[in-house]
């Protein structure tokens, strides 16, 4: 194991006297490969422990923090899969990843998933690259960051939305003898600006202490500002340098590319996301430094102008090399000798979102207020892993739908809506209030890349529901407003002129809505004693900690102190936030058959009218470990059986309480 650790090491340039084994720079070598191994392989997944149950995903609430892998070494893991499905915008940028080696509080790694995974602003897109590669249109990611350890790594995942995602996950690790004497740590961290500050210095990457390498950068930009961003030279300051010894000649130059930052994908650079130049457009890039790593022995410091083409209010041309105040965000990696300590605090939630708030507006919500000509209207439940639609069955070129939504406060924002996808589905333009839905552009440099955004195909050979269309920034006033989607045609491959909207996407753009991002706050318990526990749970305003206070309440589930705090648990179970609820029910269901005065409530919760379907299998699985007490609730439990998305659950708890000893 020592031989083939230093050689994937070596691969990462970690030490020059380490047997190179070229696995991630050439082909691998057959004879090298074909050597006995002397580590044991092992895996920490999600996958259910029981045999025959398909529930093989985790569902972590607001504010919870999964472990999803906590390992004994030395050892090193190898690669790291998830998926997840959720239904809040920007989930993949409201999960953060953190990776914690040999105990320590600090992480090593303290990025959102889906940034670490190379894809900003909360988009899922592919990648096939040497160490990201993200499958299913990016739904499936993959990190072949190796990551030694010597005595613990522990990985976790903190759900820091408002609504419940599921997570699928696989940790591939080896346990290995030991460790070489020269084995570097992996580490990964996360920045952003809302702007970037105009005080003339430069966007900052990575600044550490210590001995290791630098290994890779993803960049994520929103365009503040119309035009290209990226004239920013990459600058890298090694071991306190006063001037550079590596300096470059432009943002997109850094990645590879030239002439702009394009949609690609490579082995070591890539763009998942470009929308060009215009106001409010999107860039995600990563470059990956694995045949050209950056060695520093004391330090390293590496940053970028965030310089390009700035405008004067006419929209003449003000300069090609003017300091701009896009929205950045980057993740640094590099691999360092012990762990680094003196990064700066990661934003909490919905404060890293594009522009650190959003307001999400579910189109289904009202179906009655739709407006609709030549087609019908009706709602599509669950039509891609919890994610309700309006469905419009246009019945060809010509036919509308229109949309309303409510703006509380006049203002500037950026607009947005995401759409569904499927084989039947049509072409179509998007209006709002009636007009074409796209912010004024000034002039552009030449050659400059201007995409249009308020027209889609709706057509994939697969159902998904996600494909985000930003409309442009515009100023709306208070009140009622309205989206018309206009049938343009169909894909020659399509089947028919569906559409399926999810949702409308106000965020408050500008210096008034950057501002909110510095107003997010972390849901904290106000103590964790069972007492104090209860009284959050019944009193506390914020239903994030009244959440966190149930699954507090969970992990107290044994012994008196339990028991006191079961009325206050099953009162929650008609609480109005559904996570709350959901979070009562696993606490029930933590005291096992101790919380048998529980039964009827949790019988009631799953009768309840529109109850979500997360409940429903939180109640039947509180009601299936309690065990032979729930016999009184056995009616309640089969009339969930026709319930997709809690049946199968209540299926296996039937059949639990019926074989439970008397």
């Amino acid at each position: 194991m020592r031989r083939r650790l230093e050689g994937v090491l070596a691969g990462l340039a970690l030490a020059a006297s380490a047997v190179a084994q070229p696995a991630l720079t050439g082909p691998i070598d057959p004879m090298a490969f074909s050597q006995l191994k002397d580590f044991t392989a092992h895996r920490s997944s999600s996958n259910s422990p029981l045999p025959d149950w398909n529930d093989d995903s985790k569902h972590p609430l607001p504010g919870e923090t999964l472990t999803i892998a906590d390992l004994s070494g030395p050892g090193i893991v190898t690669h790291i899969w998830t998926t997840a499905s959720g239904t809040e915008y920007g989930w993949p940028r409201l999960l953060r990843l953190r990776v914690y080696y040999d105990g320590s509080a600090t992480p090593s790694v303290d990025v959102p998933l889906g940034d670490f995974f190379a894809v900003g602003h909360g988009f899922e897109r592919p990648i096939r690259s040497l160490m990201i590669r993200n499958l299913s249109d990016g739904r499936a990611r993959n990190s072949y960051w190796p990551m030694p350890f010597e005595k613990a790594c522990r990985i976790t995942v903190t759900n820091e939305g408002a609504r419940r995602v599921g997570l699928y996950y696989h940790v591939d690790w080896e346990k290995v003898p030991s460790l070489p004497a020269n084995t570097a740590y992996f580490h990964a961290w996360y920045r952003q600006a809302l702007p970037a500050p105009a005080d003339g210095k430069p966007w900052v990457f990575l600044d550490t202490q210590g001995r290791g390498f630098y290994v890779g950068t993803v960049l994520s930009v929103l365009q503040a500002e119309p035009g290209w961003f990226g004239e920013g030279d990459d600058m890298f300051y090694v071991d306190g340098e006063k001037v550079a010894s590596i300096q470059g000649t432009g943002s997109e130059d850094y990645f590879n590319d030239a002439w702009g930052l394009h949609v690609a994908e490579g082995d070591y650079t890539g763009s998942p996301i470009s929308e060009g130049e215009g106001l409010g457009a999107r860039m995600t890039a990563y470059r990956w430094h694995l045949v050209d790593p950056v060695p520093f022995s004391k330090s390293l410091r590496v940053e970028i102008e965030h310089k390009g083409w700035t405008y004067n209010p006419d929209g003449r041309v003000k300069t090609a090399f003017g300091e701009r105040q896009d929205l950045i965000s980057s993740v640094a990696y590099w691999y360092q000798k012990g762990i680094a300590s003196g990064q700066p605090p990661v934003p909490y939630g919905s404060a890293r979102l594009p522009h650190g708030n959003v307001r999400q507006l579910e189109a289904e919500a009202s179906p009655a207020d739709v407006r609709a000509e030549r087609g019908k209207v009706s709602v599509s439940k669950e039509l891609f892993w919890g994610k309700d639609v309006l469905l419009f069955e246009a019945e060809g070129p010509g036919a509308r739908v229109e949309v309303p939504f409510v703006v509380d406060e006049s203002g500037l924002y950026e607009l947005s809506t995401q759409v569904a996808q499927a084989p039947d589905y049509g072409t179509y333009e998007i209006l709002l209030d009636g007009k074409a839905a796209a912010a004024n552009e000034l002039e552009h440099e030449p050659g400059a890349d201007i995409r249009l955004q308020n027209r889609f195909d709706g057509y994939a050979w697969d159902t998904y529901v996600g494909l985000d269309r930003q409309l442009g920034w515009v100023r709306l006033e208070k009140g009622r407003h309205s989206l018309t989607f206009v049938c343009l045609g169909k894909n020659p491959a399509s089947s028919g002129f569906t559409l399926g909207v999810d949702n409308v996407i106000l965020a408050r753009a500008g210096a008034e809505g950057w501002a909110l991002a510095s107003k997010v706050t972390e849901p904290r318990l106000p103590a964790t004693d069972d007492a104090s526990l209860s009284r959050a749970l019944s009193a506390d305003p914020d239903p994030r900690v009244r959440t966190l206070a149930a699954l507090a309440l969970a992990l107290e589930a044994r012994g008196a102190a339990a028991s006191a705090a079961l009325p206050a648990l099953e009162k929650a179970l008609d609480d109005p936030d559904s996570n709350v609820r959901e979070a009562a029910a696993r606490a029930i269901g933590a005291q096992g058959p101790a919380a048998a005065p529980a039964v009827s409530a949790l019988a009631a919760a799953c009768r309840a009218p529109h109850q979500s379907s997360a409940v429903v299998r939180a109640c039947l699985y509180a009601l299936g470990a309690i065990g032979r007490a729930s016999m009184p609730a056995l009616a309640s439990i089969r009339s969930t059986l026709d319930n997709p998305g809690a049946g199968w659950v209540a299926e296996r708890v039937i059949r639990d309480i019926e074989a439970a000893p008397r």
